[in-house]
């Protein structure tokens, strides 16, 4: 079955992206206006994150935002079969930061959030940057899609590490110069092990292990964030968020993870992926926070 997928998608990939994008327009249409696919998810998020936005300027961030979920979806079949070159084109970046690091005999975390078009973006990073790039990927249930993406993801020169099986699968590169690319905005599934962090003005869990394998490594830090130029094309930005995370408190990095995230989607809010319920676990006095400062009020004991 793997094979007749790959094939199918792999000629559908051939057709030019003009084309494809006829084809996102038309799905765009099923998911948005007919199937209403996690609408009310996503508009409550949106009435979360922007409460001083109108219902129709909160419907219309929403009708953007599909129109990129579609094209995302869509781009990612074309890259099946895209050269090196198309992938080049259709994502530049600045690879700085990576080369001063590289020089310096560094590793590197890099700290992203699921923001359009992280797929395309996942290829260009790992074809063009001097660090093996190690990419942290949740295995699928559907083995035919799971095969299928691990595919896709590797062409470049990526190296997969399964989210499940993260600290063995990283043991063998711990000696070598490696980038290792960290969605650091999901949401845990444990909230009394997250770190708490103002978020849109409302407490939300975060993963904590982004952070703690920093610190615990002194690992630098770069964040990131993507920008759509036009349909199909898009531009990153890396910079150097920290480059010695054992000398900060805890929380630290968290909390100017989360204040950056949140400035770069108020300025693009249709980038950013809102169909998931990224404020479904409530706030207890327990958990702790991470204040203002930055440092966390230690959970309380009871």
């Amino acid at each position: 079955m793997y094979y007749v997928v790959y094939g199918f998608l792999y000629l559908l990939s051939l057709l030019p992206l003009r084309v494809l994008h006829l084809l996102s327009d038309f799905f765009y249409v099923i998911i948005y206006h007919l199937a209403g696919y996690r609408k009310k998810v996503v508009l409550q998020n949106l009435a979360i994150a922007f409460p001083q936005k109108t219902e129709a300027e909160r419907k219309a961030i929403a009708g953007r935002f599909y129109r990129n979920f579609c094209d995302t979806f869509i781009e990612m079949i074309k890259l099946l079969s895209a050269s090196n070159g198309f992938i080049n084109r259709h994502f530049v970046f600045d690879k700085k930061v990576f080369d001063e690091l590289y020089a310096k005999g560094k590793r590197c975390q890099i700290h992203l959030g699921h923001n359009f078009n992280w797929e395309v973006g996942n290829l260009a990073v790992a074809l063009n940057i001097p660090h093996t790039f190690l990419g942290v990927y949740a295995p699928l249930g559907n083995k035919v899609f799971d095969r299928l993406i691990r595919k896709l993801r590797s062409r470049t020169g990526s190296v997969l590490l399964p989210a499940t099986e993260m600290r063995t699968a990283l043991m063998p590169w711990r000696n070598q110069l490696y980038a290792l690319g960290l969605i650091a905005d999901q949401n845990p599934s444990n909230p009394s092990k997250a770190f708490w962090v103002p978020f849109f003005g409302k407490p939300t869990a975060f993963f904590s292990g982004p952070e703690n394998g920093a610190r615990l490594a002194d690992i630098p830090v770069v964040f990131c964030y993507f920008t759509k130029v036009k349909r199909g094309y898009y531009k990153g930005d890396f910079f150097l968020a920290e480059e010695h995370p054992a000398a900060l408190p805890k929380g630290v990095l968290t909390y100017r993870y989360i204040q950056f995230l949140e400035r770069v989607i108020s300025e693009s809010p249709d980038m950013w992926l809102w169909s998931h319920r990224r404020w479904k676990h409530e706030w207890r006095p327990e958990y702790g926070m991470v204040g203002e400062n930055g440092l966390v009020k230690e959970r309380v004991k009871g």
